[in-house]
């Protein structure tokens, strides 16, 4: 099964180094959270392979030295104009593979700043989905996230007209709002849970194949103004 974990923000300026230590507490408790999509010792980190713009993969260990000599390599690339990211796979056992890509730290009015986690497991497997959305939540405090599916997608495109195309957000299954967003939510879309540590919540809306819940919770959430995009030019990180 292929699941797709994700969270969007503005425009937040930070240096190489922060962004190395978020993406340090990011990777080391995916190790923690999904054993099984990566291979190493016991006891030690794993070893990602990090996909570069053009050539061969490379191998990257996720010490803090070695995610910010990755980002700053990414940050003075001339490719880069705002920001820095990474774009890190893992394999491990049979039928596991995690994709992670991010990007952030940068300034654009325009560019949205994203880290976008792609979890493909066998489909008997159980993977902790609120516990990964969390994550990402708490790591970068975002100002929306998801947890979704190409089904989910084709659903909310075929049902509710949302258009990726267009910049507009939406919510998967499970969804994180910012504070700001939260407010506008209208009451009993969704249960909200216990297991972000920092602001805004997180909404549980669905379990998985229920296609319908999702797509009425979405045009719940539209309609309240809880999905509407950061006004262009962005001047800030969350609604």
């Amino acid at each position: 099964m292929r699941r797709v974990v994700r969270g969007f923000w503005g425009p937040r300026r930070e240096s190489p180094p922060e962004l190395a230590g978020r993406w340090k507490t990011m990777l080391d408790a995916l190790a923690v959270l999904l054993p099984a999509a990566g291979q190493a010792p016991a006891g030690q980190a794993w070893t990602w392979s990090q996909v570069h713009a053009s050539g061969r993969p490379t191998q990257l260990r996720p010490g803090e030295e070695e995610l910010r000599a990755a980002l700053q390599a990414d940050h003075d690339s001339p490719q880069t104009s705002d920001g820095a990211g990474l774009h890190l796979v893992s394999k491990g056992e049979p039928g596991w593979e995690i994709d992670i890509s991010g990007r952030g730290g940068g300034e654009s009015e325009y560019a949205t700043q994203a880290v976008v986690l792609t979890v493909r497991s066998p489909d008997d497997a159980e993977v902790p989905e609120a516990a990964l959305l969390a994550l990402i939540a708490d790591t970068w405090q975002p100002d929306i996230g998801d947890v979704t599916d190409d089904d989910l997608l084709d659903a909310l495109e075929d049902d509710a007209g949302y258009d990726y195309t267009q910049s507009q957000l939406c919510v998967g299954r499970l969804g994180y709002l910012s504070p700001g967003r939260a407010l506008l939510a209208p009451d009993g879309v969704g249960t909200a849970r216990e297991e972000l540590s920092g602001a805004g919540v997180l909404l549980d809306i669905a379990p998985p194949g229920e296609t319908g819940a999702v797509v009425d919770a979405y045009v719940k959430l539209r309609e309240a103004g809880a999905l509407e995009p950061l006004p262009r030019p962005m001047t800030r990180a969350v609604l």
